[in-house]
């Protein structure tokens, strides 16, 4: 809905408006280092002022935009916190890897590392996996002799693939929800998109990468003896934690098209909410990875207090990502940009990849890559009729676009660079790369997904 009449205003000076208001948001994010929540705000609401709409406009585009999006994931990005918290310090992450590496051996480690990487994203924050995990792909370099990149890379590919495509990690969640899809269809398209994009990225560039550029193990490493992991949890209580919300959220949206299990829809509809599936995922971690290993009642309180701190940063960046799509569309830009998309002929999901990618090179945040694309994206009035599976796929593309080109703006590059400690171009060389062929693969996925939907 456009408000007032600011939908009689030239088309020209809504690009104008929104052209100059996206790049005082970009000049304040990387020249004056101004928070990208400020930037993003300021740059919203100065879109709306030079494309004309009134103040009273603005306030509710800015008031709407709040409320909607957080609306529907503060709840599920703070359980998706605690949740991972639980599975962290219970050693539950590290029994995943440590089994799945025996189940593999030492030749085929790498694959293990990818999937457990993968699967270790979708309820621990990407940082805590990867600071978690490393130790076990150093001490496979130590072992076998390889480079650490033979191991490390597979294992970073498997927790960006995680942390850009699979619900429940905040990025497709605040996509999904921005978007207004089905986190079922999310998950579904995620998780296949995701497979491609961890064997390309992963195993395959690993193996590439470990022989191109022997990295030996850090020395940091080397003075650490082993630790003893006969007191971590069992694997099939953590692998069943773990399925417990992406099975239930699964199981309502597949409830909904297949007419067989109609007489249960009710019931799955109730418990494949998100907010659901994640409560009782939640409430069965502190149970069976929390008391049953031992921590008290105020341990694992104060450990999950502590995991909701980044969630505030997040929110907040994500509730000005609904705001700046508030604006677009009361200020009826999403409907030109959406007519100017229809005449060039472009598939909504390249360009959905192509924002995020723009917006990823310029700022290096994922998050608010992804949360600018979906507010453009969503402002478009041809996204109401698209059909679920239709935007997974778009959800899926603007992961993919706020993946790839990881550099020097981006914290997780320098994270990487000092873990494997490696200078920056070989990073570049090889995390970048990594980063780029897991975005482009998985983008392609879902480009290829929505051709036949």
């Amino acid at each position: 809905m456009v408000l007032t009449d600011v939908a009689t205003l030239s088309s020209a000076r809504l690009v104008i408006a929104a052209i100059l208001g996206i790049a005082i948001l970009m000049v304040l994010i990387i020249k004056f280092k101004i928070p990208a929540m400020i930037a993003i705000l300021v740059g919203a609401v100065l879109i709306g002022l030079g494309a004309g709409m009134s103040f009273g406009d603005i306030v509710k585009a800015v008031d709407d935009g709040v409320g909607n999006t957080l609306k529907g994931i503060a709840l599920l990005v703070g359980l998706g916190s605690m949740f991972g918290s639980i599975l962290e310090i219970s050693g539950g992450a590290k029994t995943l890897a440590v089994r799945m590496v025996d189940k593999f051996g030492d030749r085929k480690a790498a694959w293990a590392l990818a999937i457990t990487g993968l699967v270790i994203a979708m309820p621990v924050f990407f940082d805590a996996g990867l600071v978690i995990l490393i130790p076990l792909a150093f001490s496979l370099a130590r072992r076998t002799g390889r480079s650490s990149l033979y191991y490390a890379i597979p294992l970073l590919a498997g927790l960006a693939v995680g942390h850009a495509f699979i619900p429940p990690t905040p990025g497709p969640v605040l996509v999904a929800t921005m978007l207004g899809v089905d986190l079922g269809w999310v998950i579904i398209i995620g998780i296949l998109c995701g497979i491609v994009s961890m064997v390309v990225a992963g195993p395959i560039w690993g193996a590439y990468c470990g022989k191109k550029y022997f990295i030996p193990v850090p020395d940091y490493f080397l003075d650490h003896p082993d630790k003893d992991d006969s007191k971590l949890p069992s694997f099939w209580t953590v692998a069943l934690i773990i399925l417990i919300p992406l099975g239930l959220i699964i199981l309502k949206s597949i409830a909904g098209v297949w007419d067989v299990m109609a007489p249960a829809r009710p019931v799955l509809g109730f418990l494949g909410e998100p907010f659901v599936a994640l409560t009782i995922a939640t409430l069965t971690a502190m149970i069976l990875l929390g008391y049953k290993n031992g921590y008290t009642k105020e341990e694992l309180e104060k450990v999950m207090t502590k995991s909701l701190e980044p969630v505030g940063l997040i929110l907040l960046v994500t509730a000005c990502g609904g705001v700046l799509r508030y604006i677009l569309q009361y200020s009826g830009l999403g409907e030109v940009i959406g007519q100017a998309v229809s005449s060039a002929s472009l598939p909504i999901v390249i360009v959905a990849f192509i924002v995020a990618v723009f917006v990823r090179i310029s700022v290096g945040s994922a998050t608010v890559a992804m949360t600018m694309a979906a507010g453009m994206i969503a402002a478009m009035p041809e996204v109401s009729g698209l059909s679920p599976v239709h935007l997974a796929c778009v959800t899926a593309a603007i992961a993919g676009g706020a993946t790839v080109c990881s550099h020097f703006n981006d914290s997780g590059f320098w994270l990487v660079k000092s873990l494997l400690g490696i200078d920056e171009k070989t990073t570049l060389k090889t995390w970048t790369i990594m980063e780029t062929l897991v975005g482009a693969t998985g983008f392609l996925c879902a480009l290829v997904i929505s051709l036949f939907v």
